[in-house]
């Protein structure tokens, strides 16, 4: 399997370029990253943006490290974006999304990654309005897509969320979104996490990573790795106990034909966690992963 990394375990604690570059190529062993939009806002004027871009683009460079993707982070998930109840929200979200593909380039990567927002709670149990706000979605990632590859972006990657309120979240709508969105601009691909996967309060005996996987293969473009235990989004480093095992890792991943596909560690903690302690379980999760997995 391919393992990279998402920056996630990093944000407010490590955020200097050269720093971070050297913590994830020297220390965690790793030159294939997903970097982070909770680093830099894709909404900030493009006269700041623009060279924070370039300086963890040249920083990453140096170390040998490829930011192979970008993703919306803790930030940007609290958007309800191309889903929201009003139609500024959207065009809002639709927005912001377009300037994220210019973040993206920015950096030097060629695929963006993020989901798409998310219903109202009424819109969410509403078939009409739910279908109809679904469509609209497809729109704006079709256009989404136009946009993308007049910048030379090369994918788009639609996340599955663990959340009814969102699309999509089980393999038989992630399957669906990604046959709607067929001959967009650029492909469009999923994005499967594993703890989202995995989680049972939503998905019952649907929380299965190999039916996940060997239901969406052909539309997967990128994973998270995470560990879990099943009854929430944990989003742990591998120093937990949860049902991930590299055993199952290689095994899903093989039957499913996924050895090619990067999937990116997103370790998410606590803000208020000790940042050495923080930094010590991710060098164990990650010599544990090397050893495991490589």
């Amino acid at each position: 399997m391919k393992l990279a990394l998402n920056t996630s375990f990093a944000v407010k604690r490590w955020m200097k370029p050269e720093e971070l570059a050297a913590m994830i190529r020297d220390d965690f062993n790793m030159d294939i990253v997903q970097f982070s939009w909770d680093f830099i806002d894709p909404w900030w004027p493009e006269e700041y943006r623009t060279p924070m871009a370039e300086h963890f683009r040249r920083a990453f460079e140096e170390k040998g490290i490829c930011i192979e993707s970008t993703f919306g982070g803790n930030a940007s998930y609290a958007f309800a974006c191309l889903m929201a109840p009003l139609k500024e929200q959207r065009e809002a979200g639709f927005l912001y999304l377009k300037r994220a593909i210019d973040l993206t380039r920015e950096l030097g990567s060629f695929v963006m990654g993020a989901p798409v927002g998310s219903l109202d709670y009424e819109d969410a149990r509403n078939p009409v309005r739910r279908e109809e706000l679904y469509q609209e979605m497809l729109s704006y990632i079709r256009k989404l897509a136009e946009y993308g590859k007049e910048k030379g972006l090369k994918e788009i990657h639609i996340e599955a969320t663990p959340l009814m309120t969102e699309i999509p979240s089980t393999p038989e709508e992630s399957v669906k979104m990604m046959q709607d969105l067929e001959g967009s601009a650029i492909p469009v691909k999923l994005l499967v996490d594993w703890g989202h996967a995995l989680f049972k309060p939503l998905l019952k005996e649907k929380a299965d990573i190999k039916l996940w996987f060997n239901t969406c293969a052909p539309y997967i473009g990128s994973i998270h790795l995470q560990q879990t235990d099943g009854e929430w989004d944990r989003h742990w480093d591998f120093t937990k106990e949860g049902i991930v095992t590299p055993e199952l890792i290689k095994e899903a991943t093989h039957e499913a034909g996924l050895d090619d596909i990067s999937q990116y560690l997103e370790v998410v903690t606590i803000y208020e966690d000790d940042d050495d302690a923080v930094y010590e379980r991710m060098k164990k999760t990650m010599d544990y992963l090397h050893a495991e997995l490589d």
